[in-house]
């Protein structure tokens, strides 16, 4: 057999592979303009079942990159907006009484999800950067000592700010290591700037 085909003919095919990414920034490249290192290493990291963090200045289309991704591939994401007074069980979810039957039951959190935008991740303090710590290593969440599965494929998307805008707060080496890629994202060269402005005097919103 073949080694570089399945059963079904299609696997292994270097051909086939580098179709399908040309087609997936084809059609993120609808939304965002540029970025072509950020999208292959994005497709990357969900390949290789690793997580993202994603670093530039504000404005360059970091939060519109990743719903461009997970609209391209069909996956359900959520996303979240770290803030200061976030808690940890804002994004693993929380025990919740229900009076009607005098019990708890699990209300889960936006982890629960394919695609998790963690959107300015380092605006938030270190004990709500630890609630994921569990699911980027484990792909659980643990609640009141119950360990809950997130959904597969699962990969965390974070953004941030360069640390030395004022109100962040540096990601512990921890996490940091739970993170199989750093890209950074630039600002678009002069020609990727015209073709934005060209597509929002064409009407694109």
């Amino acid at each position: 057999m073949d080694p570089t085909t399945d059963n079904a003919g299609q696997t292994g095919d270097p051909g086939n592979a580098r179709a399908a990414l040309e087609a997936l920034r084809a059609e993120i490249a609808k939304a965002v303009v540029g970025q072509d290192a950020a999208v292959t290493g994005l497709v990357v990291a969900l390949l290789c079942r690793g997580h993202v963090l994603l670093e530039g200045v504000p404005g360059v289309a970091k939060t519109l990159l990743v719903r461009a991704l997970a609209a391209a591939t069909e996956l359900d994401t959520k996303r979240v907006q770290f803030t200061p007074d976030l808690m940890p069980s804002d994004v693993t979810g929380s025990l919740v009484y229900d009076a009607r039957t005098a019990e708890f039951s699990f209300q889960p959190g936006p982890a629960f999800t394919n695609l998790l935008l963690a959107d300015e991740i380092n605006r938030t303090p270190p004990k709500t950067q630890s609630s994921l710590l569990e699911a980027m290593e484990e792909r659980q969440v643990t609640v009141d000592g119950t360990p809950r599965p997130l959904p597969e494929p699962f990969l965390v998307a974070a953004t941030q700010n360069p640390v030395e805008y004022e109100g962040t707060y540096p990601l512990p080496e921890a996490q940091l290591d739970r993170f199989l890629l750093k890209l950074t994202v630039p600002l678009p060269s002069r020609q990727d700037e015209i073709d934005v402005l060209t597509r929002h005097a064409a009407g694109f919103n």
